[in-house]
């Protein structure tokens, strides 16, 4: 069973960075980073005291339900390119389990949370592509800080 990793489109960022809102039209913060991120369009955790970086709200879901959870997230002040190792985990947030602590959380194809696992010291992959074989009724996953409750990228089923 294969996955695919969904970052932040690129354009989704343009949009934010030319109007200075985001989709709930709250104006995006500038700073410089404080904290490792990950920017949610390339997945590369940010240089903290020199990238700077934009803060929005942002809910990952396409259906107005209770379970859009928006929140809070980071994207790069500049242009970057979405991550495009899309069939793997992005490495460097998977080797940094102490800023990184990982929480997979599995949706219904109505956008129903029906699974949630902290990853904790397993490895990531495995754990997605086991999700996704033993919980079929699980038509995608996110991946969200385990500690603060922060979105960071959608998982899909590739079906082959």
């Amino acid at each position: 069973m294969k996955f695919k990793i969904v970052p932040l489109s690129k354009e989704y960022a343009a949009q934010i960075r030319s109007t200075g809102k985001d989709a709930f039209d709250h104006p995006a913060i500038e700073q410089v980073a404080t904290g490792s991120g990950p920017c949610r369009v390339s997945l590369k955790p940010f240089k903290k005291g020199i990238d700077r970086r934009l803060l929005i709200s942002h809910s990952p879901f396409e259906i107005d339900n209770a379970y859009n959870q928006p929140g809070p997230v980071f994207i790069n002040k500049e242009e970057v390119e979405p991550y495009a190792d899309i069939h793997r985990f992005p490495p460097e947030i998977k080797a940094n389990k102490k800023s990184f602590p990982l929480s997979l959380i599995g949706y219904s194809h109505d956008q129903q949370m029906i699974f949630t696992q902290l990853v904790g010291d397993d490895d990531v992959d495995e754990l997605i592509t086991r999700i996704f074989i033993q919980r079929p009724e699980v038509a995608y996953l996110h991946a969200r800080n385990a500690q603060a409750c922060c979105y960071i990228c959608k998982i899909e089923r590739v079906h082959e």
